[in-house]
């Protein structure tokens, strides 16, 4: 187990919340008796990062949207996330607005028409820059996973790219998979 007791999986992250609920976080870290809260960092137009471009089918620099989060998990830092979308699919949306999501960000693309229906996840361990190090509280030999999540809708087409960094020490990742 991670040093803070938490598990965490991907699945309730992929769906939309029911009309009125909190978002995923709030409502998985309720359901286990902790208090999960985040900060909007940044919410805007960025030119795309080589990996992002290349994931979302765009060209290196062109305009996508960008959500910048801390993640906590009962006041301390637990993941930075970086969620970028499509311009034709976030710009002028409550996705490119600093403003909290009612229901979160994948609730909101369900009601636009987006849905994803396929995901990719890539996990990596290395160390922190000083900026992550700084942001997650972590020590200075303390490594990070970084995970890259994909998700693309029935036609193939990406409709969200999500970039986390978490305490390595702190976090235990959870899949699972049913086959057939």
């Amino acid at each position: 187990m991670s040093a803070s007791g938490w598990v965490s999986t991907s699945l309730p992250y992929l769906m939309a919340q029911e009309k009125g609920r909190s978002d995923a976080w709030a409502a998985e870290t309720e359901a286990q008796g902790r208090r999960g809260t985040q900060r909007i960092l940044h919410a805007g137009e960025v030119p795309a990062p080589a990996e992002v471009a290349k994931l979302l089918g765009v060209a290196e620099g062109e305009p996508v949207v960008v959500r910048r989060r801390l993640i906590l998990l009962d006041e301390s830092p637990n993941e930075l996330t970086d969620t970028y979308y499509p311009l034709a699919i976030a710009h002028g949306t409550a996705l490119a607005r600093t403003a909290r999501i009612r229901g979160g960000a994948v609730t909101l693309l369900a009601e636009l028409g987006h849905v994803g229906v396929r995901v990719r996840e890539d996990v990596t361990a290395t160390m922190p820059d000083e900026e992550e190090r700084r942001s997650l509280e972590t020590a200075p030999d303390e490594p990070v996973l970084r995970l890259t999540r994909l998700t693309v809708d029935r036609e193939d087409r990406p409709i969200q790219v999500d970039r986390m960094v978490m305490p390595a020490l702190r976090q235990r990742l959870r899949y699972e998979i049913e086959i057939g």
